[in-house]
Order: structure tokens, then C-alpha cells, then sequence
């Protein structure tokens, strides 16, 4: 018995893009995360329509910003599953891939609410272009109001206005965008690395690059940010630290 997709909310605003690629060709999967691969994505590999499910029910609602889909799977059609994340209420943009190149084809893979189609074999350049024209489009269709209501808090990173049980509470702008990274990829860990390249490469460096930055900067941000956050900043409930990786917003508490 298939699992159905529960509905989710709106997706994508200013995030690390999540992109799950649904793919049974184990190689070609992975070629196609190495093509796609930068500072700004994170991916997610699946090899049946099962697989996929479980993992799209247990990440939060808004992660992923982009679903790259076979259309001939082990357990499935590519086709139905798009069907079915559509009819769940996902609007992340969705590729087909597909070693079938009839005109047939391609109408039912783009009536099934495909944003667009690919067909195998395929040169990696041209897919990563077609991805990141589904990504510029999706982030401009699918963005949301950054004001953010969770149980005591009340953050609004567009207007970098941020409450707690009523009360104001200042942050700076890097720990504003320490904690909108953090918030937007809630119940998900998101690397040192990973972290330290988005805060501080825009500041840092125009070309994208981080030449140093003192490595207990992420650190000392972490700290100031749970301080005026957490009740209790010593055992903090909010942003967990996952030892040896990284930080996470922790959802459902």
C-alpha cells in the first residue's frame, strides 16, 4: 500500500535550495548532483517512488525547492507522482527526465504539471542550465511573506523585525541571517560550512568567495543569537547543535 503526500504550505523563500532527484539510475543520480553541485544546494538522491515518499513526509513542508523526476521507475511512473505532488498541493518545481522523446510524451509528462521535460540522454550543461531557469522561476513564483509566526516568536526578515512572547528583540543583521537560514531549513542540519559560506561570502567577498574567516565566528553568532532567543541559552531548546556537524532549528517542541 503506497503512502499518500500530506499538503503542504507554500515553499521557497530565501533558503538553501533542498532539490530531490528521483532518479533509479544510480549513476546517473549521482552525475546529476555532482553537475548541479554549489555552495547554495543541497540534494537529496532517491531510487523508487517509495523511497521518495518517506523522505518528502518526514522533511518539513517547505523544504524542497525543486523535484527532478524519472518518468519510468521500479514502483512507478514519474508521471503519477508528479500528478500526486500537485493534487498534495506542492508548487516546487518539477523536471521529467526520460529516455522517451515522442511528442505524446512530452504533453502528458507537461499535463501532468511538469514545469518542463528532459530527455536521455542529455548533456549535464544543458540540464543545469534548464535547473537553474526552474529555480530563478520558482523562487520569483513561490515566494511567500517573510513574516513568520512560531508559538512565541515572531520573526520578519523582510522588515528584520523580530519578537518573542510580545517583547522586541534586536539582532544584528548576521544574526538575522544566521537565524532566517536556521528557521527556513527548520528540523534540518545544516553544516558549519554550509552555514559560514551563506552568512559571510556576500559580505566577504562579491565573487562568492570566502578567503578567511575566523573560525569562531559561526561560533561566537551561534551563541549571541541563542542568548537573546532561548530561556535558557545554556540548554537551549530552539537551536540544537548537532556535534561534529552543524546547527538546527528544532520544529514541534
Amino acid at each position: 500500500m503506497t503512502k499518500s503526500i500530506e499538503v503542504p504550505e507554500k515553499i521557497c523563500y530565501n533558503k538553501i535550495m533542498n532539490i530531490l532527484i528521483l532518479e533509479d539510475d544510480i549513476a546517473l543520480c549521482k552525475g546529476i548532483e555532482l553537475a548541479l553541485a554549489n555552495s547554495d544546494r543541497q540534494f537529496t538522491l532517491c531510487h523508487n517512488i517509495g523511497n521518495a515518499k518517506t523522505i518528502i513526509k518526514e522533511s518539513s513542508p517547505d523544504f524542497f525547492c525543486l523535484f527532478v523526476l524519472d518518468l519510468n521507475l521500479p514502483d512507478g511512473s514519474g508521471v503519477d507522482f508528479c500528478k500526486e505532488l500537485r493534487a498534495a498541493g506542492y508548487t516546487a518545481p518539477v523536471l521529467m527526465l526520460t529516455a522517451n522523446d515522442t511528442e505524446l510524451d512530452m504533453v502528458t509528462g507537461l499535463t501532468s504539471g511538469a514545469d518542463d521535460y528532459v530527455t536521455k540522454p542529455f548533456s549535464l550543461a544543458v540540464l543545469r542550465a534548464r535547473i537553474d531557469a526552474l529555480l530563478r522561476r520558482g523562487g520569483l513564483a513561490n515566494v511567500t511573506s517573510e513574516r513568520k509566526t512560531d508559538g512565541a516568536f515572531m520573526f520578519d526578515f523582510e522588515k528584520l523585525h523580530f519578537e518573542k512572547n510580545g517583547k522586541i528583540v534586536e539582532l544584528s543583521k548576521t544574526e538575522a541571517k544566521l537565524l532566517q537560514l536556521l528557521y527556513s531549513n527548520k528540523g534540518q542540519t545544516i553544516t558549519r560550512e554550509r552555514l559560514s559560506e551563506r552568512i559571510w561570502q556576500d559580505a566577504g567577498n562579491p565573487c562568492g568567495r570566502i578567503d578567511y574567516v575566523d573560525e569562531n565566528a559561526l561560533s561566537v553568532s551561534i551563541r549571541r543569537l541563542r542568548s537573546k532567543l532561548e530561556d535558557e541559552p545554556s540548554n537551549p531548546q530552539f537551536i540544537k547543535t548537532i556535534h561534529g556537524v552543524g546547527y538546527k532549528w528544532t520544529v514541534n517542541l
